[in-house]
């Protein structure tokens, strides 16, 4: 059993907690709590980290809990202080980076491509993955300027999506988006000088959306590459929305119409 913070172990999950670097360098993340750990493949899984009374909790109800994935044993104190979350439920996990083909993502017959710019929350980040899976999203595209997607607090708001919903980071943004015009592929920006609500275009064909930093929005650079220009309509004095909600909004539109097209 582990009784010390200065285990190397230890040292190592706080560092793949903190540090991007770390985790890219070993191509590696951690997950917390039970919900992320059972969802996990276990092909993925490294090694799971547990406090003492998680593990007996947990072998009293299931005898054979453990049995199919290598783990240690720690002490409640010390995984606890490790931990990212306030309140852990007992259980951390390294995990395995999923890794994704760029050329897959935009050449895919149905594309329907969620493409991030520079978006730099983590709340942000996981909602958007989460909404971006339920929204039927073949691959997100994300900026190497956003933040990164294994970011603890980005792995726990996505809710497991991030296992699910392919997703590459790219060097040129701008560059990307050429690309996926190539490809066939129209790509939307919001943007205040566009003439269309975003809910008088039509998204039917392979579709790319472009959500752009929580501050400052769409660079200008990725706005001209853009085949269309749509704005959301607001009331009263609101001049923008947050970028996940704004994700959000579009990216059923999108879905609406692809099932109504089905459906038809």
């Amino acid at each position: 059993m582990i009784t010390s913070s200065s285990n190397s172990q230890i040292k190592n999950l706080i560092a793949l907690l903190k540090k991007a670097k770390t985790r890219n360098s070993q191509m590696e993340f951690v997950i917390e709590g039970i919900k992320m750990f059972e969802e996990t493949d276990s092909s993925n899984l490294v090694k799971a980290y547990v406090t003492e009374s998680f593990y007996r909790d947990r072998l009293q109800e299931n005898p054979a809990y453990f049995d199919s994935f290598a783990y240690e044993i720690v002490a409640d104190k010390v995984l606890c202080d490790a931990a990212d979350t306030t309140t852990p439920q007992g259980i951390l996990a390294i995990v395995k980076q999923p890794t994704y083909n760029y050329q897959e993502l935009i050449t895919h017959d149905e594309a329907n491509l969620l493409l991030l710019e520079d978006v730099r929350d983590p709340g942000n980040m996981g909602t958007i993955i989460r909404t971006a899976e339920g929204a039927g999203i073949t691959g997100v595209i994300i900026s190497k300027e956003s933040v990164d997607i294994f970011n603890p607090k980005v792995v726990r708001s996505t809710m497991g999506a991030l296992y699910r919903m392919p997703f590459v980071y790219v060097e040129d943004f701008v560059g990307a988006l050429e690309e996926m015009k190539q490809q066939g592929i129209t790509i939307y920006a919001s943007h205040l000088a566009a003439k269309n609500y975003y809910d008088e275009e039509e998204y039917t064909n392979k579709t790319g959306i472009i959500i752009g930093n929580e501050a400052n929005g769409i660079s200008e650079e990725a706005s001209k590459v853009a085949t269309r220009l749509i704005k959301i309509p607001m009331e009263g004095k609101v001049e923008s929305l947050n970028a996940g909600v704004a994700a959000s909004i579009l990216m059923y539109e999108v879905y609406r119409q692809k099932r109504n097209k089905i459906r038809n």
